[in-house]
C-alpha cells in the first residue's frame, strides 16, 4: 500500500469514427464475389472502436485482474471500446484521471475524500473488493497477536499520518497507547526484507504480501483492520473518473462499467484462467503467487455485495467521519458526490 499524492483536474475526449459504404451495379458471379468481400471488409470498418485508457494505482496485481481479463475476454471491444491499461506517471493515478489525461484509474476510498476536500472533482464508479483485506502484519516469532501487543515494538511505514492515525485506533479499543510503538520509515525495503532487518510488523494487503507469506514458508500473524473498527471497513481500491467525464460522457462511463464488470465476473468465476490472463500480459510476475492470490481474492470482489462493484453510503460516511475526526481532513465533504453506482450495469 502506497499513500497518495497530490492531484489536479480536467478531462478527455476521444473521437468516435464511423465509416460507411454501400452502392455498386449489377455485377458477374466473380464481380459478386469481390464486392461481397469488399463489402464484409467496410462492415468491418464501419464501427471503428473508441481508444480508452485506465491508468493503474501500482504495478499489476490480482486487484486489476477483471480489467485485463475484459481485455482479453473481449468485453471491452464488444462495448466499442479500445482499452490500454498503462502505468501511472510521476504524480499518481489520481492525478492523471482528474486533469483528463486519462478517463479512468484506480484508486481508494481515502484518496478519493481526500482529493473531494480540496476541491477536485474525483468520482468513485465501483469497488473493486468490497471488504478492507489489508491489515498489521508480523512474523509468528514477534507474538503479535492483538493491537496491544504493538506496545514496545517497531512498525516499518511509509510515514503517513493515517497509519499512526489508525493504529491509535485499534490500540484504544484494547486499552493500548500508540506512543509506545517506535515509527521507522521502510523506504523501498519489501516486507520480508524490514521484518528480518529492523522492523516488527507493517501494513500490508493479505492478497498479495499475505500469500506471499504463505508461499514462503513464512507464517504471519494478520490483524486486519476492519475487525476492530467498523470505519476502517472502507473501499480500497476503487475504479474512479472525474465529473467532467461523467456530464460530457455518461455512455462511456456506462460502457467501460458493463465490460469491466463482466471482466471481475470472470475472475469471480474462473479465477484460474483469470490469473492466466494476468501472467500473459505480465509476465514478470510471479506466476504461483499469481495464482494463489487470484484464488484467494475472486471469492473477495463481490464478497456479499448485490453485484459487482456496489458501493454503500455509510462505507462512505463512517470513513469520512473517522478521517475528519483524526484529522486527516481539512474539511468534512457530502459523500455522496464522492461516489456513485449509477452507471453499474443492473
Amino acid at each position: 500500500m502506497k499513500w497518495r499524492k497530490t492531484i489536479g483536474m480536467l478531462l478527455m475526449c476521444v473521437l468516435l469514427v464511423t465509416v460507411a459504404a454501400c452502392g455498386g451495379k449489377q455485377a458477374d458471379p466473380a464481380e459478386q464475389k469481390n464486392a461481397a468481400g469488399s463489402e464484409k471488409t467496410n462492415e468491418d470498418s464501419s464501427t471503428a472502436l473508441k481508444d480508452v485508457k485506465v491508468v493503474l494505482d501500482w504495478t499489476p496485481n490480482t486487484n486489476h485482474t477483471g480489467l485485463y481479463a475484459a481485455v482479453d475476454q473481449g468485453f471491452y471491444k464488444a462495448a466499442g471500446l479500445n482499452v490500454e491499461i498503462v502505468q501511472p506517471g510521476a504524480g499518481g493515478a489520481d492525478t492523471m484521471v482528474a486533469s483528463g489525461e486519462v478517463p479512468f484509474g484506480v484508486s481508494y476510498q481515502e484518496s478519493v475524500t481526500q482529493a473531494r476536500t480540496q476541491d477536485v472533482p474525483l468520482v468513485s464508479i465501483a469497488a473493486v473488493i468490497q471488504h478492507n483485506t489489508s491489515g498489521f502484519a508480523a512474523p509468528v516469532d514477534r507474538k503479535i497477536k492483538s493491537p496491544k501487543d504493538f506496545e514496545g515494538k517497531t512498525y516499518g511505514g511509509w510515514g503517513s499520518p493515517v497509519e499512526e492515525a489508525v493504529m491509535q485506533s485499534i490500540m484504544e479499543g484494547e486499552g493500548a497507547d500508540v506512543s509506545k510503538v517506535k515509527n521507522i520509515n521502510m523506504g523501498d525495503a519489501d516486507f520480508f526484507t524490514a521484518v528480518k532487518r529492523d522492523i516488527d510488523f507493517a501494513w500490508i494487503f493479505y492478497a498479495w504480501t499475505g500469500i506471499e507469506a504463505e508461499l514462503r514458508g513464512e507464517p504471519i500473524d494478520m490483524l486486519y483492520v476492519k475487525d476492530y473498527a467498523k470505519a476502517l471497513d472502507y473501499y480500497t481500491p476503487v475504479l474512479v473518473t472525474n465529473e467532467q467525464t461523467i456530464q460530457k460522457d455518461p455512455e462511456l462511463v456506462k460502457a467501460f462499467l458493463k465490460a469491466t464488470s463482466e471482466g471481475y465476473q470472470y475472475a469471480i468465476d474462473h479465477p484460474e484462467e483469470a490469473a492466466n490472463i494476468l501472467i500473459k500480459a505480465v509476465p514478470d510476475l510471479d506466476k504461483e503467487l499469481v495464482l494463489a492470490s487470484q484464488k484467494w481474492l475472486s471469492p473477495k470482489y463481490q464478497d456479499d455485495a448485490p453485484r459487482w462493484g456496489e458501493q454503500k453510503q455509510d462505507v462512505w460516511k463512517n470513513y469520512t467521519d473517522w478521517m475528519f475526526s483524526k484529522k486527516l481532513l481539512d474539511k468534512e465533504i457530502d459523500v455522496t458526490k464522492a461516489y456513485t453506482n449509477e452507471f453499474l450495469p443492473q
